[in-house]
């Protein structure tokens, strides 16, 4: 069968774009002792009655400031923690600020305990305000995500001229490069080489990676060679600069020169070295590198291993990336989440749930496992599986990221249920554009192209810009619904107001729209005047039109572009076949099954499967191995009997051979959707809906069969093949027969 315009995995782990969040006000991080084990270090000579707990007629202010007066800052801060903050006064904070300041430990009072607006009132209140204590308070809300506010101290630092050092630069400039901010990164660059800072290497390498992280490569190419003394992180900044600008084999080739100027690759080099391979979806050099490891000795930790299957996964090579991933001793989280993910975006989805219960056994889930795990779920339609693991994410609160969120929406999209897939998208209140695409991509696999319209409209309304993969939704929804002018609107308002480049698939689905429309001429000349060389998936849709409208000549002439385009794909072959099947041309059937047996080709096998109690059944054509064969074959002739009565005839001609007509009416009973929704019948209870997936497109027989049994049987049957979804009820179909 011919490829479909719009593969379902489009956006797939809806794993291509990735949301940034900021960090809530009260996230803080955390590095703690055990309580026990801090308290019963205490080996220092002091009075008994500073010991916690011993004496419970001293408060804790007490306590935390003869704490304090000894110097141990570990137990005061212990103590601090396990005290009520309305049993504690000012001189105590103060006490403990004091302490942490000597130490050069100030982000150690406040961050662990507060918020940045409390601890900001505690600095107010410390008299002698030294270097120090400033690079505490501009290193702690650095570290604890809060540069802004980093920045803000570092202002007023310099307002109020206290002298600042290189640590106070240092932690200016990883401030920069964590918000963005190129003009204030520069002035500090500035600063640093009007007090001679520019000299040192650890304000470089920041630097550096502050021009990388800003998007200004000149500058940190500048940066990089101005620098009289490199290391390792120096590299490994520039190489992850050039990754961030899409220069994939560029930052490559820095890796291997740095290689031959003596520098020792580290992990962080060997990890972005890996991510350049993985962006540039080079699989070869990324098997180099990998040589390159095993050559030097080089120590695969498990970052670096995480790493390579992450580049074997995204280039596709998931045996390479098992092999990675069987060899390392303790697998973390992270591993296992790599290789589910790249099995789901690989199109292997019952490896990626086999694999999903064997973690289960020997690490906990996150988030990310369970958007990595709904695609395949959707790739197989296993909406039980699917409930069941949307049930988890409930139970363990990850419904709330927006990643799974999406990946739930279009799970439910895939697997037929666009109901929750619509509950769930109304249930989001901030919906970034993976979630707006999702639900216009699901609208137009199931053939709403007005819903899809509307969902497109309300997404700009809420201010979002549409990407290429939105058109491409867009696009495909207004084709599978016969909507000509509005998808003329919509390839055009995506030149001219978006200023984007229409890409192949953008070109495919107007040849679609036009094709199934009618307009077979117009299509033709809209392919010869694209300014982008026509691939086999765009004659290929115009070849679908014409056996929609039966124009055998220009059919031909199409094809003849299909084959050479794609020699060995037989799904052309058999829609030509079908083409000259309908037109009862068996000659040229004949023909053309000659000419498929002199290339050695063939057909893909049909197959369809069904979901019942979370087992899967599955259907090849003429199957008669199954335990119920014998009840389904009675089902489906008495089917068939019932729909002669009322008139309606066998379409002979999907049957693809010139023989008698009763022999043609067994190979159509044999159709493997047939065999499925017959047994969906029999085995599911009464009025529950029936789906049904099949690998190719669902032929006009078994579609016909489909619209008699939802309405013989009183059932919803939900069948999606490989270009769209089919919902039957009552005798229609929500495809109007324009598929």
């Amino acid at each position: 069968m011919a490829k479909s315009i719009t593969n379902f995995s489009t956006y797939s782990t809806l794993n291509c774009h990735k949301a940034k969040y900021a960090k809530p006000w009260n996230c803080f991080i955390f590095f703690r002792q055990s309580p026990i084990t801090c308290l019963l270090s205490l080996n220092l000579d002091v009075p008994r009655s500073t010991k916690v707990g011993v004496y419970p007629m001293l408060d804790e202010n007490a306590k935390i400031c003869k704490f304090c007066e000894v110097g141990d800052l570990g137990n005061a801060v212990e103590l601090l923690k396990m005290s009520q903050k309305s049993e504690l006064d000012l001189n105590t904070y103060c006490s403990i600020l004091q302490l942490c300041a000597e130490y050069k430990r100030l982000q150690e009072a406040y961050f662990k305990n507060g918020g940045v607006d409390s601890a900001h009132k505690l600095f107010d209140e410390l008299g002698d305000r030294d270097v120090v204590s400033w690079n505490s308070m501009i290193s702690g809300c650095v570290m604890n995500g809060f540069s802004h506010t980093a920045l803000e101290f570092f202002i007023q630092m310099l307002m109020l001229r206290v002298a600042v050092d290189l640590a106070t630069l240092v932690n200016a400039l990883v401030a920069c490069a964590n918000i963005g901010s190129l003009s204030l990164g520069r002035a500090i660059h500035g600063h640093g080489v009007k007090t001679c800072f520019s000299r040192e290497v650890m304000f470089n390498n920041t630097l550096l990676d502050m021009y990388s992280k800003c998007g200004d490569l000149t500058d940190a190419i500048q940066a990089f060679e101005k620098m009289g003394r490199t290391t390792v992180v120096s590299w490994t900044s520039l190489i992850a600069a050039y990754v961030r600008e899409g220069l994939c084999d560029d930052a490559i080739r820095l890796f291997y020169e740095m290689e031959s100027k003596g520098v020792i690759p580290d992990v962080y080099s060997m990890t972005s070295v890996l991510h350049a391979c993985a962006c540039s979806n080079s699989l070869d050099k990324g098997r180099e590198v990998h040589n390159y490891f095993r050559r030097n000795n080089l120590s695969l930790s498990l970052p670096v291993s995480n790493a390579l299957m992450d580049m074997y996964a995204k280039c596709g090579s998931m045996e390479e990336a098992y092999l990675v991933f069987s060899r390392i001793p303790v697998k973390d989280t992270v591993s296992w989440n790599i290789m589910i993910g790249g099995y789901s975006k690989n199109s292997l989805p019952n490896e990626a749930l086999k694999l999903f219960v064997e973690m289960q056994e020997e690490s906990r889930p996150d988030g990310f496992t369970m958007a990595g795990i709904l695609p395949a779920c959707g790739s197989l339609a296993a909406l039980e599986i699917g409930r069941g693991i949307h049930g988890r994410i409930l139970r363990n609160g990850y419904s709330s990221d927006l990643h799974v969120a999406n990946a739930l929406i279009d799970m439910y999209v895939k697997c037929g249920s666009l109901v929750h897939a619509q509950l769930l998208f109304d249930m989001i209140p901030e919906k970034d554009l993976i979630t707006w695409t999702v639900m216009i991509a699901g609208y137009g696999m199931h053939g709403f192209g007005n819903e899809a319209i509307a969902t497109f409209q309300k997404m700009r309304i809420a201010g979002i810009k549409p990407d290429e993969i939105t058109f491409t939704s867009i696009l495909y929804a207004c084709s599978h619904s016969g909507l000509l002018n509005e998808g003329w609107e919509f390839f055009n308002s995506m030149i001219s107001e978006c200023n984007m480049k229409p890409e192949l698939e953008h070109y495919a689905c107007m040849v679609d729209l036009l094709a199934r429309t009618g307009n077979l001429s117009k299509a033709y000349k809209f392919i010869e005047t694209m300014p982008i060389k026509p691939d086999a998936t765009i004659w290929g849709a115009l070849l679908c039109g014409c056996r929609i409208h039966h124009d055998v000549d220009l059919a031909e002439k199409v094809a003849e572009h299909v084959f050479e385009l794609e020699p060995e794909n037989t799904g052309y072959y058999v829609l030509l076949a079908n083409i000259y099947a309908e037109a009862k041309k068996w000659e040229e059937v004949k023909k053309l099954r000659e000419r498929i047996g002199k290339r050695g080709l063939k057909k893909s096998p049909g197959c369809s499967w069904i979901e019942v109690q979370g087992k899967f059944t599955i259907f090849v054509s003429a199957d008669t191995s199954h335990p119920q064969a014998e009840r389904i074959a009675s089902l489906l002739n008495n089917l068939r009997i019932k729909m002669k009565n009322e008139g309606y005839s066998p379409k002979m001609r999907y049957a693809l051979i010139n023989a008698d007509d009763l022999e043609k009416e067994t190979a159509l009973c044999g159709h493997s959707e047939k065999l499925a929704m017959a047994f969906g019948i029999l085995n599911l209870p009464p009025g529950r809906t029936i789906r049904v997936t099949k690998n190719l497109r669902v032929c006009g027989d078994c579609h016909e069969m489909a619209k008699f049994m939802s309405k013989t049987a009183k059932r919803e049957i939900i069948l999606r093949d490989s270009s769209r979804f089919h919902h039957f009820k009552d005798g229609f179909c929500s495809c109007r027969d324009f598929w």
